[in-house]
């Protein structure tokens, strides 16, 4: 009895050990399928559409690389399923293998490192906050006994903490489940602040029903690379990921879908974000890189 339950346990471990080093191109090879993971509230990167499919500028960069993925695995058809994912549990379901490439607007940084792998740099952002226009608030020392909310999960908790113990604000700290509830209290007065990318707070201030009634002000509390996350240890598939980024950069269709997303009309009220891409992204552009936060702020 003994010796088969040691069989049925070393058998157990053994298809863990295989399954745990079936890489995400042979999984997808043997399967025909990928699962994507999107956000539904990161404008302009990765949101959810007017017809309820996943849109916005990660979104097409990663719809190339799924292009590339199909025609290298020489696959008649590729069936994408598309995962909704959050702040908190994106990490986790890209190790598990409940999604294998995630889409969204996650910040490359050297304790992510450890658990994920990420693609080349694909967008750029500034953290900043966002306040009501009629705030008076312009500058992080105006927070002074002020309530700020961050989006759980986000980088942008850190950096705001970070300035906090800089400066010796007293700062009230509150947390938003996703972008949405955390833009709805400043919109509703339980908060003086929200505290994150610029690009989509700006994306998300310009698809809300008062727009002038907000501004995206302050100091610029930290740069981040913004990537495509995948498993760690995959070089093959972080090779056509990265292979598909430089390929968009060279031919000009990176600059396209910037300006499709971030100086044109958007869905869902068709409103203009007219952001030029920063002068840091357009260096990327020219010499493309991988590094993590930490490191690539010291460039």
């Amino acid at each position: 009895m003994k010796a088969r339950i040691l069989v049925g346990i070393v058998g157990a471990v053994l298809t863990w050990s295989a399954a745990a080093q079936e890489t995400t191109l042979a999984k997808v090879k043997a399967s025909g399928a990928i699962t994507v993971g999107v956000r539904d509230s990161s404008l302009p990167l990765s949101y959810t559409g007017p017809d309820g499919g996943p849109i916005g500028f990660q979104i097409d960069i990663c719809r190339r690389v799924l292009e590339a993925i199909q025609s290298q695995l020489a696959l008649s058809k590729l069936d994408v399923k598309y995962q909704g994912v959050t702040s908190q549990n994106r990490i986790p379901l890209v190790q598990n293998g409940t999604v294998d490439i995630e889409c969204g607007s996650t910040t490359n940084n050297a304790t992510r490192q450890k658990d994920v792998a990420f693609s080349l740099t694909t967008y750029v952002e500034e953290v900043r906050m966002t306040v009501k226009a009629d705030s008076g608030i312009r500058s992080i020392r105006d927070l002074a006994g002020k309530t700020v909310v961050a989006t759980t999960g986000t980088t942008s908790v850190q950096h705001l903490r970070r300035h906090e113990r800089a400066t010796g604000l007293q700062l009230n700290e509150v947390f938003g489940k996703d972008h949405v509830e955390s833009f709805l209290m400043v919109e509703t007065g339980r908060a003086d602040a929200w505290i994150l990318d610029q690009g989509v707070m700006k994306a998300t201030i310009a698809n809300s029903r008062n727009p002038a009634g907000f501004a995206v002000v302050g100091e610029v509390l930290n740069s981040e690379p913004i990537a495509i996350m995948f498993r760690k240890d995959d070089p093959a598939f972080k090779k056509v990921v990265d292979d598909t980024i430089r390929k968009l950069i060279a031919n000009g269709q990176m600059k396209a879908l910037w300006t499709k997303w971030f100086m044109e009309p958007i869905p869902p009220r068709g409103a203009k974000l007219n952001m030029e891409p920063p002068e840091t992204l357009q260096r990327l552009w020219a010499q493309p890189n991988d590094l993590p936060m930490e490191t690539f702020a010291a460039k």
